[in-house]
């Protein structure tokens, strides 16, 4: 089982002054709760394997013979030509939208494809398409513990690294309605997304954009309304990640934070797997351990540790390091 302890950053060096001994207990925090989750996938694979009823493996399944899932829109359905050129069609229809990076923008996937810090983000995807060969694994939610930690960032490249170097048809849902930052960072602000669906002033159709030269699709979160947590609690949400994993191979969640705000706790109960980002001279023992304390332990895949220093390169970490951006 794959472990995610990655630092996965652009590649200058950033001079923060950060102190390696609260970094150095933060990652004996993240390893903990890696071994924690580990135990956990383990107990729920022997009970699938134990029993031939229920929505898991089951008892004659062969853990080692089951499908990469990036193949096709729909494991299930990838005999049928039908399902799959109807489901093709389908996310051709989504209108097209072209992004406007600037100079010095975070999406190292798209603008720096041939750098170590991409090739980072292309790992991590490999390890995440390992892990879907023993648990489901198509809605994943990226969160942190704080603001300022980098998860939106990080839920870019890594939409970009799967659809750039896989079949795959990936969404990224922009679920911090709060604090929306992939929009801008995209630099494709004002179009109508989740919120407008969610409050039924917008059809699917009108919500989810193609996003041309990156090659996924994103659902903005438009314009939050005074009652987000009200917003997403209202039901529809469950209606529309089930819609939504049948029409795309993986559909990457960006969350707000674990801590304050209870928005996540929503989210996490609809993901099939949570990816907690970390920040070096930011995320504090007792913040991480605090969130940590609210993630489901059998939903949580992994960790990224962002700007990370002093890391040897024989760990499960790569020493990238990164300007203090936001989230």
């Amino acid at each position: 089982m794959s472990q995610i302890f990655n630092a996965l950053q652009r590649s200058e060096v950033e001079r923060s002054g950060d102190q390696p001994g609260a970094q150095l207990e933060a990652e004996e925090v993240l390893r903990n709760a890696e071994r924690l989750a580990a135990s956990g996938w383990e107990d729920t694979l022997r009970k699938a394997k134990s029993s031939s009823k229920g929505t898991g493996l089951g008892a004659s399944a062969d853990i080692s013979a089951l499908p990469d899932m990036q193949l096709s829109l729909d494991p299930a359905n990838a005999s049928d030509p039908i399902a799959l050129e109807e489901r093709l069609s389908l996310l051709s229809q989504f209108k097209p939208l072209d992004i406007a990076l600037t100079s010095d923008n975070c999406l190292v996937s798209f603008s720096e494809q041939d750098g170590p810090v991409a090739e980072a983000f292309r790992l991590l995807g490999v390890r995440l398409r390992d892990l879907r060969r023993t648990r489901p694994l198509k809605k994943m939610l990226v969160t942190s513990t704080i603001p300022q930690e980098g998860k939106s960032i990080i839920s870019a490249n890594l939409a970009c690294a799967l659809a750039g170097s896989t079949q795959q048809k990936v969404l990224l849902v922009e679920g911090d309605v709060r604090r929306p930052a992939l929009t801008e960072m995209l630099g494709i602000q004002g179009n109508p997304g989740l919120c407008e669906w969610l409050q039924g002033e917008s059809s699917l159709m009108n919500s989810i954009y193609r996003l041309r030269e990156l090659e996924f699709w994103i659902m903005p979160a438009g314009v939050s309304p005074s009652n987000p947590l009200e917003l997403l609690q209202s039901g529809k949400l469950a209606s529309l990640l089930n819609q939504l994993a049948e029409w795309f191979d993986t559909i990457i969640i960006d969350s707000p934070p674990v801590l304050p705000l209870a928005d996540t706790s929503v989210w996490m109960r609809h993901a099939d797997g949570v990816l907690l980002i970390a920040r070096q001279g930011k995320t504090e023992k007792h913040q991480l351990k605090r969130g940590l304390e609210a993630i489901n332990r059998e939903k949580l895949i992994g960790a990224v540790i962002n700007s990370s220093k002093n890391l040897p390169h024989s760990d499960y970490y790569y020493h990238y390091s990164a300007k203090n951006r936001r989230n």
